[in-house]
């Protein structure tokens, strides 16, 4: 009567639910690696045949040496057991199956009582009668815990041995069973010791039921088992992984990305990642110790006595927040974002400039005024002021409007290409009014830098905001002669079975005009050889390249946009809260040292840098 009632229970529970167990979504670089998990338990399900024998059996006599006798529950099992506690006291092994285990961490099935024992025995029953002994061990061996961050069998063979689950020898196998009982504890990651006791325990079972011979229990004893090297792959904390998260939830709608696990295939290059962290956060400390910037940023000093001072809490230093950054940087043959830094240290600030910040671009905008103007027909030898602006220059409302140059001189007539080399503000704004403000502001805003921009002189000199990722986007428009890249983290995702549930466009907007783009960037080349970032070579920088520098009244923001044939590449340099950086703060001094730091690290060797 007590059995019929708990197999009625029993009958109650849904078995499919046995097979869904949480599964991690891969995140793979552009190299086809996994670069970082997506969320879920750190689980690759693999069938029964695709798990070592060696480990089969392990398992089973470690675990359930009667497995194969009995249906679910096994008195002799359970008599053994308890005569084992009451001999030695207290409760020192389990009576319970395979099975039963299966059945305990499929369902909730109560507390530790006895009412949840019964239950739990009356489920293995009906697990033994509706599923085969090679489905139970293969649902077993997948949903099992082994350890820090590992669920299944074939999560921890990748983990500890560097290997497929079905490639594992007797001794690897012996030992992986052994952590079952206590996989944090025995974890090789921890306790290796402690893991290659219970793996003798094992391969001495398993000699004891005749699984293996007495020469195979020897040979496995003297396999040298190795401590686990490679670190367990966890969540990445980083802003790819952000970037490539967020995007994720805008190509993929919530029913999809619930379904299973997905494999999302990213553009991101780990070299470059990596080189882009380094080079952003040691360059910006090294800014920080000069004179000159801490010159800008010490606190005054206080003329009071010492002692006055330590009596007065409000005389203490007032820490100054830390010089940020920022780095984008785009493949120019598909738009795929290769490397994203959004701030100097993720720990200490998640939020990402790269993406989020608005800041004014500065004359980081004047190659575009300059396309604009060559479109319509000027050529780099056209000649150009380089005085004063006057009132009678100026469109109505923008009579007293008088622009300076960042060396403070002025010259006269130039020709147009001198004006986007070394920078030249009057130039500038006189190429911007030529050209028609209208239709610079329309090519700033179809390039993407920002919407409704408004037709004033000061356009021309980057005085509206922008982002690093829509400026560096706008730039692919010059480095690929006229097509602006769609800038993005995901080529595609697939589904557990492999089904493409998103693909990548890769769009390219024909934006810019082809002569007038090879024109401009003909210049940009000279900006890295003669103009505003000649340093570049001394910095070492050998490949060929064109680029822009950028910086912000009162030094508020330092810029570097640049190319090569392969990527393009963006640096952005300052405070969270706008505040003078250090006097002389130009974009070649602060942002061009990181660009060449990247642009010709050995991972960025991977991509073209010829001629455009």
């Amino acid at each position: 009567m007590i059995a019929s009632f708990y197999y009625l229970w029993a009958l109650t529970y849904d078995l499919s639910k046995i097979g869904q167990m949480s599964q991690r979504s891969l995140i793979y670089d552009r190299y086809g690696k996994v670069y970082s998990l997506a969320g879920g338990e750190n689980r690759q399900i693999v069938p029964f045949e695709k798990v070592s024998n060696y480990f089969v059996n392990a398992l089973i006599s470690r675990e359930d040496a009667r497995f194969y006798e009995h249906h679910g529950v096994d008195p002799i099992g359970i008599a053994r057991a308890a005569a084992r506690n009451l001999f030695l006291g207290g409760i020192r092994q389990g009576g319970s199956t395979i099975t039963q285990q299966l059945a305990r961490n499929s369902f909730p099935l109560g507390g530790h009582n006895l009412n949840r024992k019964l239950l739990e025995a009356a489920m293995a029953f009906r697990i033994e009668t509706e599923l085969s002994k090679e489905k139970i061990l293969e649902l077993y061996m997948n949903r099992i815990y082994f350890g820090p961050g590992l669920y299944g069998v074939e999560s921890a063979s990748q983990a500890y041995f560097n290997r497929p689950a079905s490639q594992m020898t007797l001794a690897q196998g012996a030992l992986l069973a052994g952590l079952i009982r206590s996989p944090n504890h025995l974890s090789p990651y921890n306790n290796l010791p402690g893991a290659l006791q219970q793996q003798a325990l094992v391969l001495r079972r398993m000699e004891e039921l005749n699984l293996i011979t007495q020469e195979e229990h020897s040979k496995a004893l003297n396999e040298k088992i190795e401590p686990p090297s490679n670190r367990l792959l966890h969540f990445q904390n980083s802003w790819a992984v952000d970037a490539i998260l967020h995007e994720l939830n805008q190509v993929l709608p919530p029913e999809k990305m619930e379904a299973g696990p997905l494999h999302i295939m990213t553009t991101i290059d780990p070299g470059l990642q990596h080189t882009a962290e380094k080079s952003l956060a040691w360059n910006l400390a090294e800014i920080e110790k000069r004179s000159d910037f801490q010159d800008q940023h010490s606190p005054p000093k206080n003329k009071m006595s010492s002692s006055s001072k330590k009596k007065d809490p409000v005389q203490r230093e007032e820490k100054t927040a830390p010089l940020q950054g920022a780095l984008l940087a785009i493949d120019n043959s598909s738009g795929g974002i290769v490397a994203i830094v959004g701030g100097r240290d993720y720990k200490t600030s998640k939020y990402n400039r790269a993406t989020t910040a608005l800041r004014q671009v500065g004359s980081a905008a004047k190659p575009f005024v300059y396309e604009e103007a060559f479109r319509q027909g000027m050529t780099p030898e056209s000649l150009v002021n380089d005085a004063p602006l006057t009132s009678s220059e100026l469109p109505e409302g923008f009579k007293n409007y008088h622009p300076q140059n960042s060396d403070g001189t002025f010259h006269e007539w130039l020709p147009a290409s001198q004006g986007l080399i070394h920078s030249r503000n009057t130039m500038s704004v006189r190429v911007g009014i030529g050209a028609g403000l209208k239709n610079v502001a329309t090519t700033l805003e179809h390039l993407g830098l920002a919407e409704k921009i408004p037709p004033y002189p000061s356009i021309c000199l980057g005085s509206f905001e922008s982002t690093l990722r829509n400026i560096t986007a706008a730039y692919t428009a010059l480095a690929t002669g006229g097509g602006r890249l769609q800038p993005h983290f995901i080529e595609q995702v697939t589904d557990a079975d492999g089904k493409i549930l998103f693909l990548a466009t890769r769009g390219r907007l024909p934006i810019l005009d082809p002569a007038a783009t090879r024109i401009t960037t003909s210049i940009l080349e000279k900006v890295l050889t003669e103009g505003t970032a000649s340093r570049a070579s001394s910095l070492g920088l050998k490949k060929l390249a064109a680029g822009k520098t950028g910086t912000t009244d009162h030094f508020f923001d330092a810029w570097f946009l640049g190319f090569t044939q392969g990527l393009t590449c963006g640096v952005w340099v300052g405070f969270d809260q706008p505040k003078t950086i250090m006097r002389g703060g130009y974009g070649a001094e602060l942002a061009l040292p990181i660009w060449v730091d990247f642009m010709e690290s050995p991972a960025a060797d991977r991509y073209p840098a010829g001629e455009f």
